[in-house]
């Protein structure tokens, strides 16, 4: 049966026990949903109170294709995805987790872009909001800015990495989709 309501603390719950036998991704992944509750809450009628639920549980689940039991791929966005499919999470929360990120042009270079079609990618303030909050968070699980964070990525991945190799590509995407977070946010304050 697929979850229609949005469950957060299932979310975190599910994270959780993937990721704890991974102490820096955990970690990572606690600040991503921490920062998606600050994000949610500056954003206020901006966003649904189910769109924010949306975003805190998609940035608790975002990186669990990392995870053994959940890895397929290699592809962590899509393993993801599909674990949450299997595990009958609502499409629109796999849709997100599937395509945190950028990960359409890391998928392109992998040659996975048909698997992650499988999951519809949502251009909205709700994928904005899980990007920006996973973009602002570094490994450790502290706040930086999204540059910063970039520059981090690649340096841990390397200069032949797959995302190195489309980060001409996805760097002025997910710059794009910062200034479209902050745009809305400076006007939640204004």
């Amino acid at each position: 049966m697929v979850r229609q309501r949005v469950d957060v603390a299932a979310a975190r719950d599910l994270a959780e026990a993937l990721l704890t036998d991974l102490p820096q991704r955990w970690a990572h992944t606690a600040g991503v949903a921490a920062r998606a509750v600050e994000l949610c809450a500056a954003l206020g009628p901006a966003m649904s109170p189910a769109d924010r639920d949306r975003v805190v549980a998609a940035a608790w689940l975002h990186d669990i294709g990392y995870a053994d039991p959940v890895r397929d791929t290699g592809f962590h966005p899509l393993d993801g995805a599909r674990f949450l499919r299997g595990a009958g999470w609502a499409a629109r929360i796999n849709a997100l987790v599937a395509h945190h990120s950028g990960a359409c042009y890391v998928a392109e270079v992998r040659g996975l872009h048909h698997e992650l079609a499988e999951f519809p990618r949502e251009l909205s303030l709700v994928a904005d909001a899980l990007t920006y909050a996973d973009q602002t968070v570094g490994p450790d699980g502290t706040r930086v800015d999204v540059r910063t964070r970039m520059t981090e990525m690649l340096s841990r991945h390397g200069a032949t990495s797959d995302n190195a190799r489309v980060h001409h590509l996805r760097a002025p995407d997910i710059l794009a989709t910062a200034a479209r977070v902050e745009h809305h946010l400076h006007l939640a304050t204004a």
